[in-house]
């Protein structure tokens, strides 16, 4: 049922935790975004389920095996892609696609066959002999997902896939994703897009090596305690201390111009031009960190 399943699963770098405890459940089929800032633990974790960094402590299962015992395994079942996209720019697209096939073993009939369907992918007919340097950041990212995927694997991970690249690249990559995802390959991608997040079938937001929140986006924009306003005032940054220091206001945030206040009671804000909003995944995940932070705290 379940294509990822990790028990406190940990990663120390000397005295520094980069992923505390992680207990994850994907399943099967399925798209699992996986969100945080920058420097969370996103790769960290990653790479452990890929088997290229070892825990510190805790256990996983990967398509079912062992991620401690059968790590080399797993390897061979995996498809894994970067942001630094791991083409090699002195080869044309044809060459990363057949060094990428001798990798992965793929038979002389096979391999013919999968290159062809990885170049109709990417859209890259007509440009195998381009050389991978020339490309720009979209037709890159494509190719080096079809590298990543040349031998089918049940299961692809993809880290800040999306990042360099500019807006219809982006869309474009989401919609073979969701072809992917169609066929029965399970999906892991990491992001620092809160709006990519919303094309997933469950999310985890990440912070600080701590997994805060888990569950699918509607859930998580139900999980809000109280009702979210957005405000308009002058100079919001200015009066943001003000507006958070009211009793009647659990919680209050810059957002763009704006000012997005968290009350049990819309009446809270009478004296202000609001309305009340539907929580996007960015408020979703600005919540909890503030409650992990108060936690620690605590």
């Amino acid at each position: 049922m379940y294509a990822v399943e990790t028990s406190n699963l940990t990663r120390k770098f000397g005295n520094f935790t980069a992923v505390n405890n992680l207990n994850l459940r994907i399943k099967k089929g399925s798209i699992y975004g996986f969100l945080g800032p920058n420097g969370s633990g996103k790769s960290t974790t990653i790479r452990m389920l890929c088997g290229i960094l070892e825990p510190t402590s805790g256990s996983g299962k990967v398509l079912g095996l062992d991620l401690l015992k059968d790590g080399e395994r797993i390897k061979s079942f995996l498809g894994y892609m970067s942001q630094k996209f791991s083409l090699y720019d002195d080869l044309t697209v044809l060459e990363n696609l057949e060094f990428y096939a001798g990798m992965y073993s793929l038979p002389k009939n096979l391999k013919k066959q999968r290159i062809e369907e990885m170049l109709a992918m990417a859209g890259l007919r007509g440009q195998e002999r381009e050389l991978a340097a020339n490309l720009s950041g979209g037709w890159k990212q494509r190719l080096a997902l079809g590298c990543a995927i040349l031998h089918k694997p049940p299961l692809l991970f993809l880290d800040e896939p999306t990042g360099g690249v500019d807006p219809k690249a982006r869309r474009l990559f989401w919609d073979i994703i969701y072809s992917l995802a169609n066929e029965g390959t399970t999906i892991m991608v990491s992001t620092h897009f809160m709006d990519e997040a919303e094309h997933c079938d469950e999310i985890g937001f990440i912070f600080q090596g701590n997994l805060i929140a888990s569950n699918t986006p509607e859930n998580l924009k139900k999980s809000l305690p109280a009702v979210l306003l957005e405000i308009e005032v002058e100079n919001p940054l200015e009066r943001l201390g003000e507006i958070s220091s009211r009793s009647d206001i659990l919680d209050a945030y810059a957002y763009g111009p704006k000012i997005h206040v968290l009350v049990e009671r819309p009446e809270a804000c009478t004296d202000f031009s609001y309305h009340q909003i539907t929580p996007s995944l960015e408020d979703i995940f600005v919540y909890y960190v503030k409650s992990q932070r108060k936690g620690l705290k605590g």
